[in-house]
């Protein structure tokens, strides 16, 4: 994993625009090359929690969250409001996947949601756009 490159801040439905770089191990979207993805939301399913799969819901689409360690061993349950950060894993015919590098419950701040929308798109008009522009 290279950390040198930024988790973009980001829409689960964005995420099947992103095309594999396989020479250099990464993926990009609109010339913004990336491996992490930071997104939050809703988790939509525990059920497979003991194998270490969950299901977050942004608001845009859903995701399978892989997660591994002490991650674990916290008491999810659906409803919970997650950031969540890790590693993007496209699957064919599945889900996307982030493979959980950091997990946080954001339930006990009820404008986490709402902020995120605005930390999302700010994140895009600052930063992202500026670079998808340059090359289209």
């Amino acid at each position: 994993m290279d950390y040198s490159l930024a988790a973009l801040k980001i829409f689960s439905a964005q995420l099947k625009d992103a095309r594999e770089v396989p020479s250099q191990n990464s993926f990009t979207l609109g010339g913004i090359l990336f491996q992490r993805a930071w997104l939050q939301g809703v988790l939509v399913s525990t059920s497979d929690v003991d194998s270490g799969r969950l299901l977050l819901d942004d608001g845009t689409g859903v995701i399978e969250l892989s997660l591994s360690g002490e991650f674990r061993q916290r008491p999810w349950r659906v409803g919970m409001y997650v950031m969540v950060v890790g590693g993007y894993i496209v699957r064919t015919g599945e889900p996307p996947m982030i493979k959980v590098h950091k997990i946080v419950d954001l339930s006990s701040f009820p404008d986490r949601e709402a902020m995120w929308y605005l930390e999302v798109m700010e994140a895009y008009k600052m930063f992202y756009q500026p670079i998808i522009e340059e090359f289209t």
